[in-house]
């Protein structure tokens, strides 16, 4: 029962962190100012 506990702790551990990677890629990339679409010229049919 002792490994299945280490399991779990490293898991979560595991899970936080890429959380928190995400979180900070979310805020870096959101930081960058308002998305603007290419202009229609660029778009060919």
């Amino acid at each position: 029962m002792q490994r299945g506990k280490i399991v779990a702790i490293i898991t979560g551990a595991i899970s936080i962190f890429l959380a928190a990677i995400y979180l900070i890629l979310v805020i870096l990339l959101d930081s960058r100012g308002e998305m603007i679409p290419a202009p229609l010229e660029f778009i060919f049919f």
